[in-house]
C-alpha cells in the first residue's frame, strides 16, 4: 500500500447532516454547558458570524481545518493590516527550530478558530488531534474560541461522538495526511469539552450544511 493511500474506509453513517431539530437541540445543550451557540443556514452565514466575533487587529490562531477552509475564513483573515495571524509566525519559528517559542505563541492567542469532530445533542464537544498543538488554546489559553461545525457532526451522545472520530473523521484525516505529507495521521490526543466556566469564551456556530470531516 502506498503512503498516499489510507487503509480505512469512512463509515457513511457519520456523513449524513442532522435535521434542524437536532441542530437546535445541540445548540441548547451547548448553552446549558456554558458555551454560546447559534445555528446558521450556509457557509457564507457562518463566515459572517465568525467575523462578528473577531475584534479588529486581534491575534488569531486558525487551526488546520477543512471546515475553516470551506467557509473561506483563511482568505478573509489574510487581508493585510486587519488581523495579527499566529499560524504563519508559528510555522516560521518551527522552521527556525525554535520549538519552545512556537509552542508558547500558539498556546494563548486572543482568538482561536477551528472546528471539532463531534457535538452531542446534550452539548458535549469532541476534538481529536495528532499533535495536540491546538488543544491548549482550545482548553484554556485562548481568550475566545470559535468553532464552526457542519451539520453531519451532530451525534446522539458522547459514545457515538467518539465512534464518529474513529470511524469517520480519522480515516478522512489519515488519507489527507498521507496525500499531503506522505505519512499517516494519528488519534494521539482526544479532548472532550463538557463545560465552559468563562461566560462568552467559547462560541459554536452550527451550520445546516455538510462541512469538513
Amino acid at each position: 500500500m502506498s503512503a498516499a493511500t489510507s487503509p480505512m474506509t469512512p463509515n457513511p453513517e457519520f456523513a449524513i447532516p442532522a435535521a434542524e431539530e437536532r441542530l437546535q437541540r445541540a445548540a441548547q445543550g451547548l448553552r446549558d454547558h456554558g458555551m454560546e451557540a447559534e445555528v446558521v443556514g450556509t457557509s457564507a452565514e457562518a463566515l459572517e458570524a465568525v467575523m462578528k466575533l473577531i475584534p479588529p487587529h486581534a491575534e488569531v490562531l486558525t487551526a488546520t481545518s477543512k471546515t475553516v477552509e470551506a467557509i473561506g475564513l483563511i482568505e478573509r483573515l489574510s487581508k493585510p493590516g486587519e488581523f495579527d495571524l499566529v499560524r504563519p509566525k508559528v510555522m516560521a519559528l518551527m522552521q527556525a527550530k525554535d520549538l519552545k517559542a512556537a509552542r508558547k505563541l500558539g498556546a494563548a492567542p486572543d482568538v482561536a478558530v477551528g472546528s471539532v469532530h463531534a457535538v452531542t445533542e446534550e452539548g458535549e464537544v469532541v476534538i481529536a488531534s495528532a499533535t495536540g498543538s491546538q488543544l491548549s488554546a482550545y482548553a484554556s489559553g485562548a481568550e475566545t474560541v470559535i468553532w464552526v461545525v457542519g451539520a453531519q457532526k451532530i451525534v446522539k451522545d458522547l459514545a457515538t461522538g467518539l465512534r464518529r472520530v474513529r470511524e469517520y473523521a480519522y480515516p478522512l484525516e489519515d488519507a489527507r495526511a498521507r496525500a499531503a505529507y506522505g505519512k499517516p495521521s494519528a488519534m494521539a490526543k482526544i479532548m472532550i469539552v463538557a463545560q465552559e466556566f468563562r461566560p462568552g469564551r467559547i462560541h459554536v456556530i452550527l451550520v445546516k450544511q455538510k462541512l469538513g470531516f
